[in-house]
């Protein structure tokens, strides 16, 4: 398996192949990336207020076109179509710069287009609102599938620069509401909505938003309190093992790519070793910890290690990690498990080429991914393999 390559740096083709696995049509990636390919040239953060221009073009194509069907009633097809149109905004606007002209502007039409599309498509999907620290934590709850009773959960947290809606779109919640497991997509502080509209940086001390999602969870009568899990993707392979050891009233936990030292990470990334996953991205951290400057910045991740924490881990725990990570080393992924010592099941899972999901959480084929950890918490919640 292999990232697709179509622009001559890696972060273009990050946000393009999570696009795809996101649900893109690929004749409209092509709309909007041919026009791209020369201003890709100059470097991952030149040319993307072009790349907001053609992305958002095709987004109004196709809300457009949605509000045809609409007038004619047809919106069974005027869901997916104002779905698409969200990821292109969301897209696009992931790749701005912090105060980039037209960056709020987009995202106000991305979640606007989301809630109709999955609204039409009749999307088993419903938005929420956690109180936290006098402002929110919005989510999306998608409900277990053939289930009387309580079920299983399982809270899902972003990394550094993704959101409830790509969370929803990776399929997982999909996977687990198969086997009788609900999912939690949650903008934590520092992402999505939580960073945009109500001003919560991120903070590695991720327990303190961590107990009240839990708490907040626990007490739908349709969910099992006993039975909540905890995953993460990129960066949330450090917040979830983190809300796992310091909330033990979480069953189980996995992570979706292994991020055991992130402020090591940051060194590393200084010195341009390793990959970055959004353009502009020292002035895009700053803002998401709410940092001054570079300086505050790399104080406030200084926490942002999982030594000393994995060890507090009492449940079963699984660590996912592709084999040619760009971003993240997968010796990470050995660190994390090694240090899984009080976990009654621990398990490491390395995707190879043999079957794909080689590149930062599974960014070249997602499909591996999402089956084997919603096996894992069918397995250890007690939810449904066949």
């Amino acid at each position: 398996m292999a990232l697709f390559e179509y622009f001559p740096n890696y972060v273009w083709n990050l946000s393009i192949s999570i696009a795809m696995a996101s649900g893109a049509e690929l004749g409209e990636i092509m709309d909007m990336c041919q026009p791209l390919l020369k201003k890709a040239e100059a470097g991952e953060d030149a040319g993307t207020a072009d790349f907001l221009r053609e992305w958002v073009s095709v987004a109004d194509r196709l809300i457009g076109l949605a509000r045809e069907d609409e007038a004619k009633g047809r919106l069974l097809s005027a869901g997916p179509k104002l779905q698409r149109a969200a990821l292109y905004l969301l897209t696009a606007e992931r790749m701005q710069g912090h105060g980039h002209p037209g960056r709020a502007e987009t995202y106000a039409r991305a979640l606007a287009a989301f809630a109709e599309g999955v609204r039409y498509s009749r999307e088993n999907v419903e938005r929420f609102e956690i109180p936290y620290r006098d402002k929110a934590m919005p989510v999306l709850y998608t409900r277990a599938e053939g289930v009387s009773g309580p079920a299983p959960a399982v809270v899902y947290l972003n990394g550094l620069d993704s959101n409830k809606e790509l969370l929803f779109w990776s399929r997982l919640p999909h996977e687990l509401a198969k086997r009788g497991i609900s999912t939690l997509c949650v903008d934590q502080p520092g992402t999505g909505e939580t960073l945009r509209l109500h001003g919560l940086p991120a903070t590695w001390k991720a327990e303190e938003w961590g107990t009240p999602v839990y708490e907040w969870l626990a007490a739908r009568d349709d969910v099992d309190a006993t039975r909540i899990g905890v995953t993460g993707i990129s960066l949330g392979g450090f917040y979830a093992p983190r809300v796992c050891a310091f909330e033990p009233r979480f069953a189980s936990g996995a992570v979706w790519g292994a991020n055991h030292n992130w402020a090591e990470v940051q060194q590393k990334r200084l010195k341009r070793e390793g990959e970055n996953p959004v353009p502009h991205y020292w002035k895009h951290v700053q803002w998401v910890f709410g940092a001054t400057d570079m300086d505050d910045f790399l104080e406030k991740s200084a926490g942002m290690h999982l030594d000393g924490v994995m060890e507090k881990i009492r449940v079963p725990f699984l660590v996912t990690h592709g084999a040619k990570d760009r971003q993240i080393a997968v010796g990470y992924a050995q660190r994390s498990y090694d240090q899984l010592v009080n976990s009654p099941r621990r398990e490491l899972k390395i995707f190879t080429e043999r079957e794909g999901g080689v590149e930062h959480v599974g960014a070249d084929n997602m499909s591996f991914g999402r089956s084997y950890i919603a096996d894992w918490f069918a397995e250890t919640l007690g939810g449904r393999l066949s």
